[in-house]
């Protein structure tokens, strides 16, 4: 089991900054997308459709952006419980002692 409970803390902070930069991204698109007019682009129909998508895709991006930075966020503090609790493992296995090949010596 031990064997698939690893982390790698780099690939995690790696991932957070790639989050991170897509809600900057994000945040880019929806400041350029604010000043952008639909009106005029043809019919009434279509230009209340187009200005309906506008709506919604500024919703939907907005609450990507959020949930990337929330998720963000979560991964941080995850990788850093996770380290705490190594960190207090191998405090725990080198208090209690290793063999020569790295297990630990249960004491009978």
């Amino acid at each position: 089991m031990a064997e698939r409970l690893r982390l790698d803390a780099l690939e995690l902070e790696g991932f957070m900054k790639l989050l991170d930069g897509s809600v900057t991204s994000l945040k880019g698109l929806r400041r350029a997308l604010a000043g952008a007019s639909v009106g005029g682009l043809g019919t009434s129909d279509l230009d209340k459709a187009c200005e309906e998508f506008q709506e919604d895709w500024k919703y939907g991006a907005e609450q990507i952006g959020e949930q990337a930075e929330d998720l963000s966020k979560i991964i941080g503090e995850s990788k850093d419980a996770f380290i705490e609790v190594e960190n207090a493992l191998l405090k725990a296995l080198d208090k209690a002692g290793k063999t020569k090949n790295d297990t630990v010596e249960v004491p009978k």
